[in-house]
């Protein structure tokens, strides 16, 4: 038996165990979902894995838990499943297999290639660009790179995504639980706890919302850099407003109140997951979390200190480490933590739909 097969099998024992159970029910979104299962399969253990948030109350509750000889972990167990998840459905499959041996080298290595390759391209290190970054990085090779490796990225999301659905089975989702499974991914519904008390994550001593927290910082965090960036582009293209803008501008704003919610989040993120009970993670894991992690945190702090430091003789460099970071986020994305954004509110989908059909 290969290590694949493994863990598949140790999941679906997981389930069949659990489902007899049925002590953690109330607990999260998962239980329920193998209640409404008399077999489990590996698509169902990819579904189950990716709709688990790892918050890890069951486990603190479970009679089966280590050190039982039944060895029940389901954080830890459905964590390992999502991560060989991102490389199974990863297209292309070996960019994913590279990104889980050694994803956060993968990504150290990608960010000092692509800043080597820029700072050598430009040419204009030493040259006084008074604030304007077109002085450093042309527009042209700015708008041509991102936008092409934003394009592929954006592609191979897709692709893997489609694989996924068609995977764990999507036949009979209506619009209605699009919607449904974006409010419950918006509010990180499962994160919430019992009355939105908190999860046991990191530790099981305490109920807290500070993952919860976290987590909405980084995304919405992310999202307002997204918008200050789209606002800045229609600016230029539609409006003939040309950066750099000024402080108080809506782009300025947007990419500034971002930044520091992504940084505040990568950051919370980074120390909970060190503290973290080692019996809630999958130790193979932690490599590619921390691969993304690392590289929104430094995508976010080099971007206030481009801002900060932008008429200093050291705009170039934090300039390329900047474009560096972001391109190596769009590189590494499609085969990172980064899906699992897009897998869980799927499975949230697919639940959505089985909640309403089983009412």
């Amino acid at each position: 038996m290969n290590e694949n097969e493994a863990l598949y099998n140790k999941a679906i024992r997981l389930s069949q165990i659990c489902n007899a159970c049925r002590y953690c029910e109330g607990f999260c979104a998962v239980f329920p979902a193998m209640e409404k299962r008399r077999e489990f399969h590996i698509k169902d253990a990819d579904y189950l894995a990716n709709l688990c948030h790892q918050c890890g109350e069951c486990l603190y509750a479970c009679q089966y838990a280590p050190p039982h000889e039944f060895d029940l972990d389901v954080p830890r167990d459905f964590a390992a499943v999502r991560k060989e998840s991102y490389k199974k459905f990863a297209t292309p499959k070996f960019l994913g297999v590279a990104f889980e041996k050694a994803g956060l080298l993968t990504s150290i290595l990608l960010l000092i290639v692509l800043a080597a390759f820029l700072a050598l391209g430009s040419g204009n290190l030493g040259k006084d660009a008074a604030g304007n970054f077109y002085e450093i990085t042309s527009y042209k090779t700015m708008v041509g790179m991102f936008g092409f490796f934003a394009a592929i990225s954006f592609l191979m999301i897709l692709v893997s995504c489609f694989k996924f659905t068609s995977h764990i089975d999507f036949k009979g989702v209506k619009f209605v639980d699009f919607i449904g499974a974006l409010k419950d991914a918006l509010s990180l519904k499962h994160l919430g706890g019992h009355n939105y008390e908190g999860c046991t994550f990191p530790n099981g001593e305490d109920r807290s919302n500070l993952r919860r927290y976290f987590h909405h910082f980084t995304f919405y965090g992310f999202m307002l850099c997204v918008g200050a960036t789209s606002v800045a582009a229609f600016y230029d293209h539609f409006l003939s407003y040309h950066a750099p803008y000024p402080f108080f501008s809506v782009p300025k704003l947007l990419g500034t109140v971002g930044g520091i919610a992504l940084a505040i989040g990568c950051t919370g993120l980074f120390a909970m997951k060190l503290k973290a009970d080692p019996d809630l993670l999958d130790a193979k894991s932690l490599n590619i979390d921390y691969a993304l992690i690392f590289m929104l945190f430094l995508s976010a702090i080099s971007g206030l200190l481009l801002m900060i430091f932008r008429d200093s003789a050291a705009l170039a460099y934090l300039l390329i480490l900047h474009l560096s970071a972001i391109l190596s986020f769009f590189i590494i994305a499609p085969y990172s933590k980064m899906m699992h954004l897009f897998y869980r509110y799927l499975a949230l989908v697919k639940n959505a739909k089985e909640c309403r059909t089983h009412a």
